[in-house]
């Protein structure tokens, strides 16, 4: 007889569960009879039809749906301004096929003569997506089955952000129920395409936790063509290559990922280097946006009567500030008596990137809600937050009602209230940086090591030994590498 070996199982691990390991969840569930029981085995034992991911897909479908109804006053009377203002149902899509002639034909960075103030890969989805809407001309029904196609597809892309959100994290799964039901997805995942790029960089970061380092960096430069953001991840990789010595995931990474973002931008800037160029230009060139610290400077600036700053000084301010909370992210990586998570490290560069950058747009929010999940998952925390920043998103649209319109004077706010409102959004992001800061700088606090993991994000930097640690308070015990180099020899 032959010989037949058993299938190879994948091991089954005990999940963690949110009603016990979440102090908030496991107050909520004494309505429902408590947390669930010690001697239930979750992940061990099958659950039958209702995994875990099936469960995150039902509410990401749900909050999806969410999101849709809240555009409904748009989708039934239009985007016209001030309306659209009022009733919180903003999105750059109809917009943009109005006024940049996606609704006559034109593909972004193919038709000559048409400019497009977003990233390549982003101006492409906007030109394939347009041509799947029926008809000719910009007309109400195309407008609306334009928004719709959009929506449709970001639904998809989030679903896809969720599932690799719970894989990352193999023993933490419902750490992605923060990215299904969050409130700031449901508010402004239709404003525009950045979703896009927010799915990206999760797979990125997926693909890199599974040591497939060349499909990461692949993921990551198509997130970066769609958004510029995604290329930050690189820096948090920088800072963990130095702290254990191992470069090549860098290199390889940051290689495949510049390939592919060359694969996407060179043959349009070959083709169409004026269209290309546009948005970099447009970047540099552009006054403070909306909801950026600048912006709210500039308006109690004019209101007080000081100098407002233009566009080359807020330039230089913001680019000068960024690189100091990098370098301050830095020390805080190279000292931490016990090396970061990637997904630590990564939170705090991209809310340095926000909190200092010219323009913060509403949907900017969608950019730190996964990383939130995986570098902080703590509920009270994350809800606290979303409800700052949605209460920043209806400020800032009774805001735009009123400088853009005058409008109904019940449905505005003056100045000092928006301004206060962004302020509320920056504390609220300063504070869950310091909390992930005070993690890495005290890993008692840091919940997803408090269950015998080390960086479940980390692919090749898991259980690394260091390489570099520096110690501000006694620099003898600083581990050097060249240190050490020298008493082996």
């Amino acid at each position: 007889m032959q010989e037949t070996k058993p299938p190879e199982h994948r091991k089954r691990v005990r999940l963690v569960i949110p009603s016990r390991s979440d102090p908030l969840l496991r107050n909520f569930t004494e309505l429902i009879g408590g947390p669930m029981g010690h001697r239930a085995a979750p992940g061990v034992v099958s659950p039958g039809f209702f995994t875990v991911e099936r469960v995150l897909i039902m509410l990401t479908v749900l909050a999806a749906l969410a999101g849709i109804l809240l555009k409904s006053y748009c989708r039934g009377n239009g985007w016209e301004t001030p309306g659209q203002f009022y009733a919180t149902c903003y999105s750059d899509f109809p917009e943009l096929f109005r006024n940049r002639g996606l609704g006559e034909g034109a593909f972004p960075f193919v038709t000559r003569e048409t400019f497009f103030e977003y990233p390549v890969l982003m101006g492409l989805i906007a030109g394939v997506t347009a041509l799947l809407v029926p008809g000719e001309g910009v007309s109400s029904d195309r407008i609306l089955a334009y928004f719709d196609v959009n929506a449709a597809l970001i639904a998809a892309v989030w679903i896809v952000t969720v599932l690799a959100t719970a894989r990352m994290t193999r023993r933490r799964p419902w750490d992605a129920a923060m990215v299904a039901v969050a409130p700031g997805i449901v508010l402004a995942g239709t404003i525009n395409w950045d979703m896009w790029a927010v799915a990206l960089l999760a797979l990125g970061m997926y693909f890199f936790s599974r040591n497939k380092l060349v499909l990461a960096g692949i993921f990551i430069g198509l997130g970066t063509a769609t958004k510029l953001y995604p290329l930050l991840i690189l820096g948090a990789i920088l800072l963990l290559a130095l702290r254990t010595g191992r470069f090549r995931p860098l290199l390889v990474t940051a290689g495949s990922g510049a390939a592919a973002w060359l694969a996407v931008n060179l043959p349009v800037a070959a083709l169409n280097p004026d269209g290309w160029k546009y948005f970099y230009q447009f970047t540099q060139d552009r006054p403070a946006g909306y909801s950026s610290p600048w912006f709210a400077y500039n308006l109690v600036a004019g209101r007080l009567g000081w100098i407002p700053l233009q566009a080359d000084t807020i330039n230089t301010l913001a680019l000068n500030l960024f690189v100091l909370a990098c370098a301050l992210i830095a020390a805080l990586a190279l000292a931490a008596p016990r090396r970061p998570r990637l997904a630590q490290l990564a939170f705090l560069i991209v809310a340095a990137f926000i909190l200092t950058n010219k323009v913060y747009s509403p949907q900017f929010v969608l950019w730190l809600i996964p990383v939130l999940a995986l570098a902080r998952p703590r509920w009270r925390d994350f809800l606290i937050w979303q409800t700052i920043e949605g209460l920043h998103w209806a400020a800032i649209w009774m805001y735009l009602g009123q400088v853009t319109s005058g409008g109904v004077a019940q449905h505005n706010i003056d100045m000092p209230y928006y301004v206060l409102a962004v302020v509320f959004h920056m504390l609220a992001t300063a504070y869950l940086m310091a909390r992930v800061a005070w993690d890495i700088w005290d890993p008692g606090y840091d919940v997803i090591r408090r269950h015998d993991m080390d960086d479940p994000h980390g692919g090749p930097f898991e259980h690394a030994p260091d390489w570099l640690r520096l110690d501000p308070a006694r620099p003898s015990a600083s581990l050097l590498p060249w240190r050490k180099a020298a008493a082996d020899a």
